[in-house]
């Protein structure tokens, strides 16, 4: 069974699992592959009103302040600059495409479907990961479901954001351009041998 999701996960290429994989019932770190739609908002001065008015009406979803994550249905949105978000959905037509028409001359968008690759990490040792190269601090009290950063980890340049699962255990998303992708599992990969390391079709 893992051996079969890491092949899957290999396929996909960006992040490259191969070895060190433990049966998920023994792991302390259960990582997965995630290939949203993405695209990046840049609000142009003095419209944000405009910009976050627009998605409202057509998402359900105002541009949250600071780096914040707000979720309706399937549609997801992001702080993660200044006039900066990013969009994630599943599924749907082209996403840069849609957004365009919704926000029209309110704001820039810009696909990063194919520019990012997005990891999901769970399992009761997924922060003690991060920690070894994040250096904010992912605490329950502080890093809260629905909090995001745009950081670093082992010097490589990342957005963050935190979920929960049903049972109310911390999740976390990483979204690193696809370039860094390899560099990203091989910090993951070497850091969450001491836990135990699952990789997974979904998690």
């Amino acid at each position: 069974m893992v051996e079969m999701a890491a092949r899957m996960l290999q396929a996909a290429a960006a992040f490259p699992v191969r070895r060190g994989s433990v049966e998920p019932g023994r792991a302390g770190v259960l990582v997965c592959e995630r290939n949203p739609q993405l695209a990046t908002i840049i609000v142009y001065r003095g419209r944000r009103a405009d910009a976050s008015a627009r998605l409202k009406a057509r998402y359900g979803l105002a541009l949250p302040d600071g780096p914040r994550r707000l979720v309706n249905g399937g549609s997801t949105v992001t702080g993660v600059g200044p006039r900066t978000w990013l969009f994630q959905r599943e599924t749907g037509p082209p996403l840069e495409t849609e957004l365009s028409e919704v926000l029209g001359d309110a704001a820039a968008v810009t696909d990063q479907s194919d520019g990012y690759a997005t990891i999901r990490l769970t399992g009761p040792c997924s922060a003690g990961v991060l920690e070894k190269g994040i250096s904010i601090d992912l605490h329950d009290r502080v890093f809260l479901p629905g909090f995001a950063a745009a950081t670093s980890c082992a010097h490589l340049g990342i957005i963050l954001w935190r979920l929960e699962d049903a049972n109310g255990h911390p999740v976390y998303e990483i979204a690193v351009f696809r370039s860094l992708a390899r560099s990203l599992w091989h910090f993951i990969e070497q850091n969450a041998a001491e836990f135990g390391l699952a990789a997974m079709a979904e998690c």
